[in-house]
């Protein structure tokens, strides 16, 4: 091959991989208010429906500023508990939510189980996730897709340390950047990833607070961030 063959193969090359440098964004589901409701008050998780959503669309924000106006999101939502809580709550939820995919031109994946989660990400072309970000319910071993939704104080749905040798490393660039912003995720997950994966996760040392997501503010760790 000449060298001028040589810098257009390289080039396009290039060209492809930065087309397809994706930001995923992956998004639990909220608790059942009536499961709540029976905890004491400082007990109870999301009054709010829309903590993890808003949350979601924050970051959004944040990597269009970073990346680009044009810079591609895919965000992931786990479909069942906002279906089941806006039938609780009388409101169309997984609507609102295509709406606001659609606001900020955000390619919407809806997913229904672990397993299919990890068949989605899968299908992410190879090398394009350029950034990876967690919001929801989450422990120290796994992203919990569901927790309180169909059983009090419980998980139906989740990703755990365990799982992630299911998850395809090619799918992420070689410097991807990937943070949990739920609770806990830096006291074990975050290391597996790592030997798992080859790419970091920060995660929380901690539990984290979405208390202010809704004046368009990231949630907080009571801890430290770590990786």
């Amino acid at each position: 091959m000449s060298g001028i063959a040589r810098v257009i193969a390289l080039t396009f090359l290039l060209l492809v991989t930065w087309t397809h440098a994706d930001h995923v964004i992956v998004t639990g589901g909220p608790t059942l208010r009536k499961w709540e409701n029976l905890r004491v008050p400082d007990d109870q998780h999301d009054r709010w429906w829309a903590n993890f959503i808003r949350a979601s669309t924050v970051r959004m924000d944040e990597v269009r500023k970073a990346y680009g106006a044009d810079a591609p999101v895919v965000w992931m939502v786990y479909q069942p508990s906002y279906q089941s809580r806006g039938r609780e709550d009388g409101k169309p939820y997984t609507s609102w939510i295509t709406e606001q995919a659609a606001k900020r031109r955000a390619t919407l994946v809806w997913f229904n189980s672990s397993g299919d989660f990890i068949q989605k990400l899968n299908s992410r072309p190879r090398g394009s996730v350029e950034t990876f970000d967690f919001f929801g319910h989450s422990n120290r071993y796994a992203f919990l897709f569901d927790y309180g939704n169909e059983i009090m104080a419980a998980s139906t749905a989740w990703l755990h340390e365990k799982d992630l040798p299911r998850i395809k490393a090619g799918v992420f660039t070689r410097n991807a950047y990937c943070k949990s912003w739920g609770c806990h995720t830096g006291e074990s997950m975050s290391k597996v990833w790592k030997s798992t994966l080859g790419v970091s996760l920060e995660g929380a040392n901690g539990p984290t607070s979405y208390s202010d997501v809704g004046q368009g503010t990231l949630p907080v760790v009571h801890g430290s961030w770590v990786r």
